[in-house]
């Protein structure tokens, strides 16, 4: 079975292209407060962003990552902090309350949005692409990233320069992913396992996050994500035989704590799967280590087609064509 998801995936080293080339992104202060703000996803590509900033000013800025829901809600936002908004389509209840408070508050707003959304709000709006078909978000996610990444370059300026040069290396970096062999034997040693422990290391602790939240919304596997290290602590002591793993080999010295994981989770009977450049089951291209967030989580958005393909389930529609799903999910207001 063929998939909107599947055309989507394909899409998307032209469209990260596309956002690379498009126009001016405003010039942000780096001495008032930032604030990168989203939901799912979306907040998913706050946290690399919020991860740049601090990684390439060398921990002289250290702008906070925050849900859409918590800072609609609670907190004080001040007429000198600078607020990135980032909805995929637009239309979210919480992102647009945040831009409402912030402008009653007089704060700085940028939205980051696809092409649909006809009035997101903010003072700055950035287009990132077309509106998604699937409802398991891929384009949308790398699109916003590197808009993101293009916001943090121009804040920082010279002290960029090499993160400019990395981010304008990334669409060849896409494709040339997107040209590896699809795991297409993966699922059989993952499809009647569950949960799928997804687990990173610095930056890719953002996209084992995004990677469970995939699995969930388009194989309907139960999956979570998390540090490495949170792996170690506690957590073993709900390691079964009938779960697997999936460990994203690190891009930077982590003290041996992949290995030290991969050897615990061996020895606790799961099936462990790593992701990774070069000769790895979910393998991805080489890139600078702040670069990984754009092709990492591409094997993990394949290896989503592919058990679906598997399972029966549809990332089209994350369930919206079934009962009681349907029903239950459409009473909630997003």
């Amino acid at each position: 079975m063929h998939f909107a998801f599947d055309d989507q995936i394909d899409s998307q080293g032209d469209a990260v292209e596309e956002v690379l080339h498009s126009g001016e992104v405003p010039q942000l202060d780096p001495s008032r407060p930032l604030l990168f703000c989203g939901i799912g996803t979306s907040l998913h590509a706050c946290r690399v962003a919020a991860y740049w900033t601090s990684e390439v000013s060398g921990g002289r800025l250290r702008p906070a990552a925050v849900e859409a829901h918590e800072l609609a809600l609670h907190g004080d936002i001040r007429p000198e902090d600078q607020i990135v908004v980032v909805s995929h389509r637009g239309t979210k209840r919480f992102p647009l309350a945040v831009l409402g408070r912030a402008r009653i508050a007089g704060a700085r707003t940028v939205t980051v949005t696809g092409h649909g959304a006809v009035n997101p709000g903010g003072d700055v709006i950035l287009r990132t692409c077309a509106d998604e078909t699937a409802s398991t978000h891929t384009v949308s996610y790398l699109t916003a990233l590197m808009m993101l990444g293009r916001v943090v370059q121009r804040m920082l300026g010279q002290q960029a320069h090499a993160f400019g040069q990395a981010l304008s290396t990334v669409p060849e970096s896409i494709r040339t992913t997107l040209a590896l062999p699809p795991p297409t034997e993966l699922p059989r040693r993952l499809i009647n396992r569950e949960p799928i422990l997804i687990t990173g290391y610095g930056i890719d602790e953002v996209t084992a996050a995004e990677a469970a939240l995939k699995v969930k919304e388009g194989a309907y596997l139960w999956a979570e994500g998390m540090s490495e290290e949170l792996a170690l602590h506690g957590t073993p002591a709900v390691f079964d035989p009938r779960a697997a793993a999936v460990v994203i080999y690190p891009g930077q010295d982590d003290g041996g704590r992949a290995d030290q994981l991969i050897k615990l989770l061996a020895e606790l009977g799961l099936e462990i799967i790593t992701c990774g450049p070069d000769s790895h089951d979910l393998p991805f291209t080489r890139v600078d280590y702040l670069m990984r967030p754009f092709v990492a989580i591409i094997p993990f958005q394949r290896l989503v087609a592919e058990l679906a393909r598997g399972r029966g389930s549809n990332p089209d529609l994350t369930r919206g064509d079934v009962e009681p799903w349907s029903s239950a999910i459409s009473r909630v207001l997003l």
